[in-house]
């Protein structure tokens, strides 16, 4: 008898489907994701407290200086100035581990992610840190000063002198400092989904009314119960979706750039 050619089937590539984890595979992924980003702000706090004199200081300084050195902080409770240094370095630790923040969050979308996406980990995570830093710098320079110039404005009107406790000064502050850094991240997710072809500007123009609410429900829900300071958040807000409008332009995927989809037309039956 003729020996027969048995020969193994031709390897076939996996596709994304059979490429996912299982539930359970991704829960430990995000636990194991989760563990390291609180290490490493652990360790920025760690640096943080080592200065966290100066960046009392430093966080202080905008209504120090729009009062002109009038306005007096006081704390009220023993362990107050404690718990504040406490709160104090573990923002600022937030800032410094947030290139390692990043990394993991990326690093956890990534393997839903063909491999030309998954590239792009390195401009993900320094853009999305510059933005970070830049969003809680532009509140510290900025924003405070406007906001906390309006405030004390209000104490001269009526002829009170204000007297701030630290504990409700460093709650308005670390609010705003994290909705700003936060909000600002948005040109760069712009950016991104538009690279991965999740969005485009057509789809944001079309939808700029519910961005606007959108805009005003999140504002209000990051910043202090107050009219002003959802305002102050709300209107950067606005000009960053405008931005991120025109970032989706800037990079919109041409033609040739997208997934086309292969069709195949059903085979004839073979007439005999």
């Amino acid at each position: 008898m003729p020996s027969e050619d048995i020969t193994p089937p031709a390897p076939t590539e996996e596709t994304p489907e059979q490429a996912r984890m299982s539930l359970v595979e991704h829960l430990q992924e995000l636990r194991t994701r989760l563990i390291r980003a609180f290490i490493a702000i652990g360790v920025g706090f760690i640096l943080a407290y080592a200065i966290r004199k100066t960046l009392f200081q430093l966080l202080t300084w905008p209504i120090r200086e729009v009062s002109g050195g009038k306005v007096l902080l006081i704390g009220t409770g023993v362990g107050e100035a404690f718990y504040t240094e406490i709160k104090v370095a573990l923002i600022a630790g937030l800032f410094i581990a947030s290139p390692a923040v990043f990394y993991e969050i990326w690093k956890f979308i990534a393997p839903g992610l063909y491999e030309t996406e998954r590239r792009m980990a390195r401009p993900f995570v320094f853009f999305a840190t510059i933005f970070f830093v830049l969003g809680g710098y532009f509140c510290w320079a900025v924003v405070f000063r406007v906001g906390y110039a309006f405030f004390l404005a209000q104490y001269a009107n009526i002829g009170v002198t204000p007297t701030i406790r630290i504990s409700e000064y460093l709650a308005f502050s670390s609010k705003l400092l994290l909705a700003f850094a936060l909000t600002f991240e948005m040109p760069i997710f712009a950016f991104f989904f538009t690279k991965l072809g999740m969005i485009d500007y057509k789809m944001m123009l079309g939808y700029w009314r519910y961005a606007i609410v959108a805009i005003f429900v999140v504002s209000a829900a990051l910043t202090p119960p107050d009219m002003i300071s959802m305002f102050l958040l709300a209107i950067p807000l606005v000009l960053l979706y405008a931005i991120s409008v025109g970032v989706a332009w800037m990079f919109r995927l041409e033609p040739a750039d997208k997934p086309a989809a292969t069709t195949t037309k059903p085979e004839q039956p073979e007439i005999v």
